[in-house]
């Protein structure tokens, strides 16, 4: 066959290293050697000998669940072989967790990990918060992270100096070492003579980095979730 579909530029080239890898801006690829863990329904293609259980069952698996945000489950992939995972054609990020290091995410944003990474679900400081959810996936340990984030993020510093005030359903994660409290930019009166419509945002002091989406949560991507 000829033709730009073709073309190396699509093509999947053999794997050059064990687990997970960016394959296109769109897709993650994981070469499976023992055990990984993804979002429930992101497995695209594979091949090899690949086992796909889900993870949502008992106590324990409530908290499987919870690490997704908005209560989707996760699925543990085991064998060996190769995975490609996507959704929805968001762009795919990798994040490399170092001992020592904490990355807080949006369920959302999660797409697979390695095993090896330790979770906990953390309650996000303020009530009410709409599209982030009042939970947050709290990752630790050594391995990699894979995100999916609607366009390119935004990596933005936070220091004690200069606090960032961040969209509730705009946030993806933020580092170790950050607080964070819920701030009103408007009062009342004005969001009924017609604010901004972002009356309450996410604020985020101390020393570290936020992720941002250059785009709000849309209600029909929230029903979906």
């Amino acid at each position: 066959m000829k033709g730009d579909l073709f073309s190396s530029q699509h093509m999947v080239q053999p794997a050059t290293a064990a687990g997970m890898t960016v394959d296109n801006p769109k897709c993650l690829r994981y070469t499976v050697d023992g055990e990984m863990l993804a979002r429930q329904g992101a497995m695209v293609a594979y091949r090899g000998s690949l086992r796909f259980e889900r993870r949502g069952q008992g106590v324990g698996g409530i908290l499987k669940r919870a690490v997704t945000g908005e209560g989707l489950p996760l699925m543990a992939v085991s064998g060996r072989g190769e995975a490609w995972f996507a959704h929805e054609a968001q762009n795919c990020f990798v994040v490399e967790i170092d001992p020592g290091d904490e990355f807080t995410v949006n369920g959302r944003n999660v797409l697979c990990f390695d095993a090896s990474l330790s979770y906990r679900i953390a309650t996000v400081k303020g009530a009410g918060i709409t599209g982030g959810g009042l939970f947050n996936s709290v990752f630790t340990g050594h391995g990699r992270l894979g995100l999916v984030c609607d366009g390119n993020p935004l990596v933005i510093p936070v220091s004690p100096e200069y606090p960032v005030y961040v969209d509730t359903d705009a946030i993806v994660g933020w580092t170790a070492g950050l607080d964070t409290s819920l701030h009103r930019s408007q009062s009342l009166g004005s969001m009924l003579r017609g604010g901004s419509g972002e009356a309450v945002q996410l604020m985020l002091r101390g020393q570290g980095h936020v992720v941002v989406r250059p785009s709000e949560a849309t209600p029909h991507r929230v029903q979906q979730h």
